[in-house]
């Protein structure tokens, strides 16, 4: 098992399935930290673009730095390919945040740079959840479709 040369998530082949998949939409790009975060997104059904996997986020602590990651295949993709949006979709820890600040002033002069929206989960009570998440919930909102 290796990685795909195009988007990096793993794969048998040099270029993965979803690379290879003529029906997958060339004008959207996925960013994620790590190939579990594109399963997960795969399993929705949702996103029908393209990936690149960064192969996980900046940390200094743990000694990763923007050259440890595929930051820089990523903008030469995007800098090249110019797709019409990129979506950033990192989790929103520290070192999450970090790494969709840093990539995002990156890839800004090349496409619309957007995010995944951040919430309450379904089935969650807003008394429990923490004030950054409802600050989240509150500036992802978006009007209703009737």
């Amino acid at each position: 098992m290796g990685l795909c040369s195009v988007c990096f998530h793993l794969s048998a082949e040099p270029v993965c399935e979803i690379c290879r998949n003529p029906n997958r939409d060339n004008t959207t790009l996925c960013v994620i930290a790590d190939s579990r975060d594109l399963i997960a997104l795969e399993k929705t059904r949702e996103f029908k673009g393209k990936y690149h996997v960064l192969g996980g986020v900046i940390s200094p602590i743990e000694g990763i730095g923007p050259e440890q990651l595929t930051i820089q295949a990523l903008v030469r993709r995007v800098s090249q390919h110019k797709p019409e949006e990129v979506i950033l979709a990192i989790s929103p820890s520290v070192e999450g945040e970090t790494t969709t600040l840093y990539v995002g002033q990156l890839l800004k002069p090349f496409t619309k740079v957007t995010r995944i929206a951040f919430g309450l989960p379904v089935g969650g009570d807003l008394e429990y959840a923490d004030e950054v998440t409802l600050a989240r919930a509150l500036e992802g909102r978006r009007e209703l479709d009737y």
